[in-house]
């Protein structure tokens, strides 16, 4: 009985379909063997995109880095000047700074009405008899447009990580619904329900809907840091302005 049983499991052994391969961990080969035209098409779009995200990321990484320190040059330089015009002497070293064009765009203003109002006024900073602004309001609006100028420099090009984050997830699932049609229509042809016949099949289909999650998920995360960094920058910004009305006001009113 001892005998006839092992020799029963062989037989068993010797029927037994062979173990499929694992699919995970080899999803290169997966790719290369079952991808369809379409799977291939979704993934190279999800690539450009991921690309396209990280360049923008570490471009304005490293863009807002530069103008982080430039600014708290600026700032320094800007607190302990007695006048504007020695300010205006390093700002062509620190146009990195966002704080540099609301500056420029209020002195220009500010030396526009002071030669309206007194044309023999070269320097305002160093014209006798006190010189006067005719109108606070136009030198804030100058900072207003500056303002806004400089916060679209800052935002520009960031707009895609949303684009990248919104679109991604819907272009990897659409790759997932074609490949599952296609695994569908397979099982269709063979007559064959098998696990060895559907899953290398489905396995490839969710593929892209993983790729489209990993060009997703960074950009969310960026986009919304950047977008952080852009509202301090505007904040920074928006003081700045009032300190520079404030000593407009203090000395040429």
């Amino acid at each position: 009985m001892r005998t006839l049983g092992v020799l029963l499991l062989a037989l068993q052994a010797e029927g037994a379909p062979p173990p499929a391969a694992p699919l995970g961990g080899n999803i290169v080969g997966l790719l290369r063997e079952e991808a369809s035209t379409a799977s291939i098409i979704v993934l190279v779009l999800l690539a450009i995109f991921s690309i396209v995200s990280w360049g923008i990321v570490l471009d304005k990484w490293w863009s807002f880095s530069r103008s982080r320190r430039q600014t708290a040059r600026f700032l320094d330089v800007f607190r302990r000047s007695t006048k504007f015009s020695e300010v205006q002497a390093v700002c062509p070293s620190l146009s990195g700074s966002p704080l540099v064009g609301l500056f420029q765009a209020g002195y220009a203003e500010l030396n526009l009405q002071l030669r309206q109002a007194n044309p023999a006024a070269g320097n305002p900073t160093a014209a006798p008899g006190r010189p006067t602004v005719k109108s606070l309001a136009c030198i804030d609006r100058a900072l207003l447009r500056a303002s806004s100028v400089e916060v679209n420099k800052l935002e520009r090009r960031v707009g895609f990580l949303a684009t990248t984050a919104s679109i991604t997830p819907f272009i990897g699932l659409f790759g997932t619904v074609w490949g599952i049609m296609g695994a569908f229509v397979g099982i269709g042809q063979t007559g064959s329900t098998s696990l060895n016949v559907v899953a290398p099949g489905i396995a490839e289909a969710l593929i892209t809907t993983a790729a489209g999650l990993a060009a997703a998920i960074p950009a969310v995360y960026f986009y919304n840091l950047l977008t952080q960094r852009v509202k301090l920058f505007a904040t920074e910004m928006d003081d700045f302005s009032l300190e520079f009305l404030n000593i407009v006001e203090r000395n040429f009113t």
